[in-house]
């Protein structure tokens, strides 16, 4: 009788020590991931920008495991160029939306007023129109562009982190350790930083961590459309976007970028995933 006691209360634990292993395997595989980004430079076997005719549309082989495009070009390095691009651009475009809309978000909540009302109102204007189609109409306006791809998103992708720091600074600052805070003489700045931010920021990490596969995929989205970064800059969507025609007779150069991005987007997600479990307080 005392050892099926035992067994429900374990289950927690056990539970939490599986969520804890994912999120060390899943961080490490992800750091991997960025590692080969950042220094693809130095991992690239060929110039990832010299063409050679004599070997264009080559299939896949030893001297060239990705095979070649049109240009003769190394898909093998090309794709690593690619991820760097990539990957770099939308761990900055998450960084300046998670930045700026959480900063957004926790005045307009803690202040009130006239000021909250105004900027709630201007989120919910960007909120109604179809994300991806407002950030195409932004990054034509801006003529294009790995930069006015980033910019575009940024601007339509603020006012979720913005209400939802919003939301957790108006749950907080009604709470007693803040009017304890004030008592005490805390400036807003000090119960800002001090107390709202730190038990905020969970749902706002995880949100982040989510969002960094559904950024990427948009920013291969609007590079293939030729709204994102330009030829000859290796980024993954315009890579697919430049071969698309040749789907059919030489697919490697399509089939190469896009499992990359799939292979990328799967580790981010399923890291935002396990982040999630893992700050559940139902896992403590």
């Amino acid at each position: 009788m005392k050892e099926e006691n035992r067994i429900p209360a374990r289950r927690p634990k056990i539970r939490k020590n599986h969520i804890r292993f994912r999120l060390v395997f899943f961080v490490g595989i992800a750091l991997m991931l960025m590692l080969v980004a950042i220094f693809a430079e130095y991992l690239c076997p060929y110039d990832p920008n010299a063409q050679d005719y004599s070997v264009s549309l080559q299939t896949p082989s030893l001297l060239h495991p990705a095979g070649t495009d049109s240009y003769g070009r190394d898909m093998l390095s090309r794709i690593l160029m690619g991820l760097h691009t990539s990957i770099l651009a939308t761990l900055a475009l998450v960084m300046i939306i998670t930045l700026t809309g959480t900063a957004i978000g926790v005045i307009c909540g803690y202040w009130g007023g006239l000021m909250d009302a105004l900027v709630m109102r201007i989120s919910d204007l960007f909120l109604a129109f179809p994300g991806l189609v407002f950030a195409l109409a932004i990054a034509a306006i801006l003529n294009g562009g790995l930069s006015s791809a980033v910019l575009a998103l940024a601007v339509i992708s603020w006012p979720k982190y913005a209400r939802l720091a919003r939301s957790q600074t108006l749950a907080q600052k009604s709470m007693p350790y803040i009017w304890a805070a004030r008592l005490a003489g805390d400036t807003a700045g000090q119960i800002i930083f001090r107390h709202i931010l730190p038990n905020s920021m969970g749902p706002i990490l995880v949100t982040a961590m989510l969002d960094i596969g559904t950024m990427m995929m948009e920013l291969a989205g609007l590079s293939y459309l030729g709204l994102g970064a330009q030829p000859p800059v290796a980024e993954l969507g315009n890579m697919m976007s430049g071969g698309r025609s040749m789907l059919q007779t030489y697919p490697w150069v399509v089939i190469g970028p896009g499992v990359a991005i799939f292979v990328a987007v799967v580790i981010f997600n399923l890291l935002g995933d396990t982040v999630r479990d893992y700050l559940d307080p139902r896992n403590i």
